[in-house]
C-alpha cells in the first residue's frame, strides 16, 4: 500500500513539473439512462475514469469522431445535458483490501452487509494483461468437489475451466457451493461472483457459507438487481484480477461466476444503449471476445499457484445449443450439464451423465481414481442407455444376464445420489465404488 501511494505521489509531482497535471473538461450532450454522450474530451482513453458534475463516476466505453460514450457506474445525483465531465488520466479500477476476505463486497470496496467501506483499500485493475503461455504449467492436480459423480467421472483440476450449465432450479449454484465447502482446510481461496442477483438470495448464500465455516477462505463479490449494468459487467473481471493477485503469490484460487448468461445480457444492454451494431440475438459482435478474455485467466501457473474457474450458464428448455451456451462451451475445458428431468425425478445432483464432458478427464486424477472412474463411467453410461430403451419393459421377461446388469447399474445410480452439503472424501468414494465394481483399493 505504501509503495502504491509513493508511486502515485511521484507521478503527480512529475506531472506538475511538466505542466501536464491539467485535466480535460467535456460536456454532456445526450443522456440515455446510464449512458452519456460527451463532447470536448479529445485525449481520453478507453476505460478511463471520469467524473460527472462532481457527484457521479463513470468510464469511457466508446470513442467516436466528435464525442465519447461514458457509462455511469456510481450516480449520486441527476445528470443533465450540459453538465461538466472531467477526465482523470487513469483507468477505472476496482478497490480491494486483504481485509475483504470473508465478506460480501462490491467492486468499490464496500461491505454489502454493513454498508461500510474497508480500510487500506488499493486499486485493482479491472483487466490485466493475459498470462503468457510460457508462464502456464500443466493442469494435472485434482480439485476435489466432494461430489462423487464429478470427482470420479468428470473430474476437475486446478487451473481448469469447467462450465456448469442447466435450466433454472436444477442445482447449478448448489454444486458450486458444495465445491466451496469442500475446500475447507485445503489452502484454497474461493471467490464467488454473483452477477445481478436478488439481494435476499445472495445473503442466504452468505449465511449458508458462514454457518458451514466456509467464509473464512471465501470472498463474495456481488451485484444486485438495483445496481447499474456497467457495475455487473465489470464485477467478474475484477474478481479475476483479485484471483490473479493471489495466484502470483503461489495460492490456488477457485472462482465461480454465477452466471455468464446474465453477464452477456448486461453487455448487450450496455452496447445497445451505446449505439453499437447488434449481431446475432442482438448481442454485440464482440460477445465471444468478452467472455474468452475473461475465462482465459484460468490456468495452472508455473510458480505453483492456479486459477480454477467454474462459470455457470442458465438455459431454457434444456437447450445447450443457444448462442451464449455454445460460445462458452467452446471456450471452457468441459461442461457439467444438469437436467430438469433428472432433478424432478429426484436425482441429486441432477447431472446428465450422457451430455457432460471433461476434456482433461484422467489427466487430473491419481491412478486409482482414474482406473476406477473409467470403469464406473463405462458401466454407468451403458446402464443409462439400456434403462432408456427398456424402461417400459417387464423385468421378469428379461434374461438373467440383463437383470443382473440392471441390478449392478442401479447400485451405481444409488451410490451417485448425493444431497447438498454432504461431501465425500476421495477415500470414501474409492471404498463405495470399488465395492460395487469388484475392484480392490
Amino acid at each position: 500500500m505504501s509503495t502504491y501511494i509513493e508511486n502515485l505521489v511521484n507521478a503527480k509531482l512529475k506531472n506538475m513539473k511538466s505542466l501536464s497535471n491539467t485535466y480535460e473538461i467535456g460536456h454532456v450532450r445526450k443522456v440515455k439512462d446510464y449512458i452519456l454522450e460527451v463532447s470536448g474530451l479529445e485525449s481520453v482513453g478507453f476505460y478511463e475514469r471520469v467524473t460527472v458534475s462532481d457527484h457521479s463516476v463513470g468510464y469511457v466505453t466508446g470513442i467516436g469522431k466528435n464525442y465519447v460514450t461514458v457509462a455511469i457506474l456510481q450516480q449520486n445525483g441527476n445528470i443533465y445535458v450540459g453538465d461538466e465531465v472531467v477526465s482523470t488520466g487513469y483507468d477505472f479500477c476496482a478497490m480491494y483490501s486483504s481485509l475483504c476476505m470473508g465478506h460480501m463486497i462490491n467492486i468499490f470496496g464496500e461491505d454489502l452487509i454493513l454498508g461500510e467501506k474497508f480500510e487500506q483499500l488499493s486499486p485493482i485493475p479491472i483487466e490485466t494483461d493475459p498470462i503468457p503461455i510460457m508462464e502456464r504449467g500443466t493442469v494435472n492436480r485434482p480439485l476435489y468437489t466432494g461430489i462423487a459423480g464429478i470427482d470420479l467421472i468428470y473430474p476437475i483440476g486446478f487451473g481448469q475451466r469447467q462450465l456448469i450449465i442447466g435450466d433454472k432450479k436444477t442445482g447449478k449454484t448448489q454444486i458450486a457451493l458444495d465445491t466451496i465447502m469442500n475446500q475447507k482446510n485445503r489452502n484454497v481461496i474461493c471467490i464467488y461472483v454473483a452477477v445481478d442477483k436478488p439481494k435476499k438470495l445472495v445473503k442466504e448464500l452468505y449465511n449458508d457459507l458462514m454457518r458451514k465455516g466456509a467464509m473464512e477462505y471465501t470472498l463474495i463479490l456481488a451485484t444486485f438487481h438495483d445496481d447499474a449494468p456497467p457495475v455487473s459487467f465489470f464485477t467478474p473481471y475484477a474478481a479475476l484480477s483479485i484471483a490473479e493477485l493471489y495466484m502470483r503469490q503461489g495460492r490456488d484460487v477457485l472462482v465461480i461466476i454465477d452466471d455468464l448468461k446474465t453477464h452477456a445480457d448486461c453487455h448487450r444492454e450496455i452496447s445497445l444503449l451505446a449505439g453499437k451494431v447488434p449481431g446475432r440475438d442482438a448481442y454485440p459482435p464482440d460477445i465471444f471476445y468478452t467472455h474468452s478474455r475473461l475465462l482465459e485467466k484460468g490456468c495452472q501457473h508455473k510458480d505453483g499457484g492456479s486459477i480454477t474457474i467454474l462459470p455457470i450458464v442458465e438455459t431454457k428448455g434444456g437447450n445447450i445449443t443457444d448462442y451464449i451456451s455454445t460460445n462458452i462451451i467452446s471456450i471452457t475445458d468441459g461442461q457439467l450439464v444438469l437436467s430438469k428431468k433428472n432433478f424432478e425425478a429426484g436425482q441429486k445432483p441432477a447431472i446428465n451423465y450422457g451430455l457432460s464432458v471433461s476434456r482433461l478427464g484422467g489427466a487430473v486424477q491419481d491412478p486409482q481414481m482414474k482406473k476406477l472412474g473409467a470403469k464406473v463411467r463405462r458401466e454407468f453410461l451403458s446402464y443409462l442407455e439400456s434403462k432408456e430403451v427398456y424402461q417400459l419393459a417387464n423385468m421378469e421377461e428379461m434374461s438373467a444376464e440383463m437383470r443382473a446388469r440392471f441390478a449392478e447399474g442401479k447400485k451405481l445410480e444409488d451410490r451417485l445420489m448425493q444431497y447438498k452439503y454432504s461431501p465425500r472424501s476421495r477415500e470414501e468414494i474409492l471404498d463405495m465404488f470399488s465395492e460395487v465394481m469388484g475392484e480392490s483399493v
